[in-house]
């Protein structure tokens, strides 16, 4: 059965997705999860959420998903280490000597391919399976024709964004939100902290949605260049998907309001159960779902737009001096 897989950027948003539905959880320890501090959780944090979620019959993940230096695989793994004790359902990476010497150390651990590995051929997915890697996020450009042909040739686990955010580039590999600031701090641990890096485990400052102008020399070519950030919402695809055999069906929103994102994973959680009991054969119709789904998307996107100005606004201010 195709399993929904929730944000929690907090111990009451553990709980929020939980009650409405999640089969499983994604939080991120502070430092090394692309968010924002506020949004990650300590590891005493994750060790309460890994029992909130067993509690509620869901699986607890824990994203270690930014780009490592050398110095910083050992805490990394120390971290593993605990977590697994705790037990932990698994890991999502994007590192690739990371998660080769995460498989070394824990083989049994279900470690998770990020979406920021960019993941768009089998010959890739055939790779990170040699390095221990049993689910791929399938990058947000593969169509369901591309999807079908990796699920028949290869057996790996398929995981694909339903509720998310486009990058003009490549998700997970934003090498623009340092354009007006970049903060480089240590954590007690050795782990640095690069505030508007979110590869290296630092917030990101979406800059890419200033307004932006063309130039070449002092011939402005172009008034207004909208690099794209769009959401996207695969409403009309979830039932082909599940038919598909897809293994988990992904929401992001770990920085959006507790009640708001309680209220997401519900919305799909009802729409997934709702397909999955209608019989079979006959036409499934999403007309009451898409005016539900219109509610969310705008309450969804006035938190986004908020967050966006006012990370914009703190990308301009001056980096503290020592």
């Amino acid at each position: 059965m195709v399993e929904l897989l929730a944000p929690a950027g907090n111990l009451p948003m553990v709980e929020a997705v939980v009650a409405n539905g999640a089969n499983a959880i994604y939080v991120g320890p502070r430092g090394w999860s692309r968010r924002r501090d506020r949004y990650e959780l300590t590891d005493e944090d994750v060790r309460e959420a890994i029992a909130m979620a067993h509690a509620g019959g869901a699986k607890l993940r824990a994203a270690i998903n930014t780009n490592m230096q050398s110095h910083e695989i050992p805490p990394m793994l120390r971290k593993m280490e605990r977590f697994v004790t705790w037990g932990v359902d698994g890991a999502i990476m994007t590192d690739i000597g990371a998660m080769a010497e995460v498989h070394r150390r824990f083989p049994d651990l279900t470690i998770h391919a990020s979406i920021g590995a960019n993941i768009l051929n089998n010959e890739d997915v055939g790779f990170y399976r040699s390095i221990g890697v049993s689910q791929v996020v399938a990058d947000t450009k593969l169509t369901l024709r591309e999807l079908a042909s990796r699920k028949e040739q290869i057996d790996v686990g398929i995981e694909i964004l339903i509720h998310a955010n486009y990058c003009y580039t490549y998700l997970g590999k934003c090498w623009m939100s340092p354009y007006h600031r970049l903060e480089r701090t240590t954590d007690p641990s050795g782990k640095d902290q690069f505030k508007g890096s979110p590869n290296r485990g630092g917030l990101d400052y979406r800059v890419c949605l200033e307004s932006w102008e063309l130039y070449s020399g002092a011939t402005r070519w172009e008034d207004r260049v909208a690099l794209k950030n769009d959401a996207f919402f695969l409403l009309e695809d979830i039932p082909h998907l599940i038919d598909l055999g897809v293994h988990c069906l992904k929401i992001q929103g770990r920085e959006y309001p507790v009640p708001l994102v309680g209220e997401m994973v519900r919305f799909y959680r009802d729409l997934i159960d709702g397909y999955l009991a209608h019989p079979k054969g006959q036409s499934f119709d999403l007309t009451p779902w898409r005016d539900t789904l219109a509610r969310i998307e705008a309450e969804r996107n006035v938190a986004r737009s908020e967050g966006t100005r006012l990370l914009l606004i703190e990308a301009r201010q001056p980096v503290p001096t020592a």
